[in-house]
């Protein structure tokens, strides 16, 4: 028993999982930008929802991040490595890129805005491309589960900075400033990436352009082969569509809901933030013990259960305790269910193309929340928002149903297996 306890102190407490923390939530920062603050920003700015919706395809470079991974994989910039080089010079375009935003009216430059929303988008992926590649060499298989999961976690507490804090700043700030406060919260990651060391792992052959592209898929398809590929990209596109469908629009949701700005930013957001930390915090330690496969079945029932509970808000009203209930428990089977899924990801990676493979099945992740989502204001305007939790409940089944290949619960593989 207390070899088991001290197995699961190291575990926990070490410097990985402290560089965990600092890589989630600069990874988290500009994504919250994107999907939370901008959408608030433009719908307080008069722009509707139709248009906001169409905002989601500013998020297109996180679709695309595989098409540049293996760049990142073979080549480095001077002084600070092949991670830490490319680190620093995205996370400090973001700095930027975030600030400006500011400068610009929602009512009269939404066009402009719109491409510099995309900036920040090519910024966030790229830095999400190395990150998870520096995540992924410097954790062993046996800390595959609890790594992602602190690493999710820390990635859904920087949306409190502009999901809950710039919002609250908004209603006694202009615009302008509540960007540039916004943007200084990547000094976190900048620190951390000067911080922290290179990492001690294999790097791919020297090899022309061509090869630097192809090598990363052939030896997936060598180790896995092409039925394999087919069952597990369409697992990694929709077992996460429900979910990111019924939280497009969130803050606008809450918005038409008669919440104001400063509600939504000390309540829903909190009760989002929280409930989220704590099951993927849960599902990471869960993990350890059901292996991944099992967690992927449990967290994703919860998942899908949780999403109901807001066509049950759109149908009662403004009510804050039951909105800060209802966000509350769907965000915890989102925070089950993203710890699981990341680690699943992670699993099906090598190190040597960590980069170029974690940035294709993320990549992949992420085209519900791109595509799907440019239409969720347009479905909401047409059938309500009630018919519209009911339909992300519907489309979050047949992910499910995938797990029978791709997870199946009697095989109970560790969470670094």
């Amino acid at each position: 028993m207390s070899e088991a306890v001290g197995g699961w102190r190291a575990t926990v407490f070490n410097r990985r999982m402290a560089i965990c923390i600092f890589t989630g939530f600069s990874s988290g920062l500009p994504l919250y930008v994107l999907i939370q603050l901008i959408p608030a920003w433009l719908r307080e700015g008069g722009v509707s929802l139709t248009e906001i919706g169409f905002f989601a395809l500013v998020l297109m470079p996180y679709n695309w991040k595989f098409l540049w991974a293996p760049f990142l994989d073979r080549w480095e910039l001077p002084l600070l490595g092949r991670r830490r080089g490319w680190l620093l010079l995205f996370q400090l375009g973001l700095l930027f890129s975030i600030g400006v935003l500011g400068w610009f009216q929602p009512g009269s430059q939404t066009a402009t805005i719109a491409w510099a929303a995309v900036l920040v988008a090519l910024f966030g992926a790229s830095q999400d491309v190395v990150i998870d590649a520096y995540r992924r060499e410097i954790l062993p298989d046996e800390e595959l589960g609890l790594g992602n999961s602190i690493h999710v976690q820390a990635y859904r507490l920087a949306g409190l900075v502009p999901g809950s804090l710039s919002l609250i700043l908004a209603d006694i700030l202009p615009w302008d400033s509540v960007f540039w406060i916004t943007a200084a919260f990547m000094v976190i990651g900048i620190g951390m990436t000067l911080a922290v060391s290179e990492p001690n792992t294999e790097r791919p052959p020297p090899m022309g352009i061509y090869g630097s592209v192809v090598a990363p898929f052939k030896e997936y398809l060598q180790r896995k082969g092409w039925s394999a590929l087919v069952l597990i990209l369409s697992f990694m596109f929709l077992y996460k569509l429900g979910d990111n469908m019924a939280t497009a629009l969130a803050t606008p949701f809450y918005l038409d809901l008669g919440f104001s700005m400063t509600e939504i930013g000390l309540v829903a957001k909190n009760a989002a933030l929280w409930p989220a930390i704590f099951g993927g915090l849960l599902g990471g330690g869960l993990m350890i013990r059901l292996g991944i496969n099992r967690a992927l079945w449990l967290f994703g029932v919860v998942q899908v259960v949780s999403i109901l509970g807001f066509a049950v808000l759109a149908a009662s009203g403004a009510k804050l305790w039951l909105l800060a209930l209802v966000i509350g428990f769907e965000y915890l089977g989102v925070g089950l269910g993203t710890a699981a899924f990341t680690a699943f990801i992670a699993r099906e990676t090598s190190r040597m193309y960590a980069a170029t493979q974690f940035a294709l099945f993320t990549a992949l992740a992420a085209l519900p929340r791109t595509f799907a989502n440019a239409s969720t204001g347009w479905i909401v305007e047409q059938i309500g928002w009630v018919e519209f939790f009911f339909l992300c409940a519907v489309l979050a089944l047949p992910g499910m149903l995938l797990l029978f290949w791709v997870a199946p619960w009697h095989r109970n593989e560790a969470a670094g297996a």
